[in-house]
């Protein structure tokens, strides 16, 4: 007897929609998701709203609709209103929700503030094919001991979307991380730049697979890595303004004592990238607010570009079709 059993295609039904961002998908206009995680789990109250919502406020400079991902009451909200930004950002105690979290969440219902991963899952199922994210996870640098590899690093294999990124997050290891996502066969493009970024320093010292200088021609990529019938994601990195960066020498010597401390502490799990970010911040003197304002609000504006770019090599191609 046959015990294999055939998944279920999502379900659309657990979505809601913002209107402005259905609109836009009816009408092939660019959209760009956004995670919510950084809302309530990033600054104090009411700081971390205004950085919201200038972060929403590039993505529309860019010629692009913001779309903010969480769960609201035991559904995948797409496009956040000002009220539910507010919502999340002066409630400290919504839970972070990845892709592990995500069923048991929308059972439960409340609040819940998505990741890269979930965000990813939700991104696909409502048709948007642009996600904007300052720094992505990663693997881990004691991944050989730990095992600690990001699941945005999985979900990047199941997802079709395209994301924007300021290279992966700093305390994690580079190579290993570029190493995995080429193993997964996940395209990564430097625009306009040689380097990986390394989130608030503009070079982690690795260097991207690839380097293209045109979004036009970066968006023909993803098309065409997805045309060839591949199921995963493809990353387009961009660094941190240099006047804005943090020395890479700087954030290794902070990383190096807050991991030491963390190990001693016996901080493990979800609770050492919190920990180690705080510590970092602690050993630049508060630089790291700043650089991650900058990489938030740039990564955010060349987003939105790359998604206009992308509608329109969708236009052209739809048109050549006709």
């Amino acid at each position: 007897m046959n015990t294999t059993a055939t998944a279920p295609a999502a379900d659309p039904a657990l979505l809601d929609i913002d209107e402005e961002v259905r609109e836009a998908l009816h009408e092939g206009r660019p959209v760009v998701a956004l995670e919510s995680s950084a809302i309530p789990h990033g600054l104090p109250y009411p700081a971390n709203l205004d950085l919201a919502l200038d972060i929403d406020a590039q993505v529309r400079s860019a010629g692009a609709v913001p779309a903010r991902v969480a769960v609201l009451d035991g559904r995948i909200r797409v496009g956040m209103t000002k009220e539910q930004l507010e919502l999340f950002a002066s409630s400290p105690d919504v839970p972070k929700v990845s892709t592990r979290d995500l069923s048991l969440t929308l059972t439960r219902g409340g609040l819940g503030a998505t990741t890269v991963s979930s965000s990813l899952v939700a991104a696909e199922l409502a048709g948007i094919p642009v996600f904007a994210v300052a720094g992505i996870g990663g693997v881990h640098r004691d991944a050989p001991y730990s095992f600690d590899i990001s699941a945005d690093l999985v979900q990047f294999t199941r997802s079709r979307v395209a994301v924007v990124c300021a290279g992966a997050k700093s305390m994690l290891h580079p190579a290993w991380t570029l190493e995995w996502l080429e193993t997964a066969g996940i395209p990564v493009i430097g625009y306009r730049c040689d380097d990986f970024p390394a989130y608030l320093s503009v070079s982690s010292g690795v260097r991207n697979p690839h380097r293209l200088d045109d979004l036009r021609e970066i968006a023909a990529v993803v098309l065409n890595h997805w045309r060839t019938g591949t199921a995963t994601s493809a990353l387009v990195t961009h660094p941190i303004r240099e006047a804005d960066g943090i020395p890479s020498a700087d954030i290794e010597a902070a990383l190096e004592d807050a991991t030491a401390r963390a190990k001693a502490a016996g901080v493990t799990g979800p609770a050492i990238t919190p920990y180690i970010l705080k510590a970092i911040a602690q050993a630049t003197q508060g630089r790291t607010a700043d650089a991650n304002r900058s990489v938030l609000l740039s990564t955010a504006a060349l987003a939105g570009e790359f998604a206009t770019q992308f509608s329109l090599e969708l236009a052209k191609r739809a048109g050549a079709r006709a």
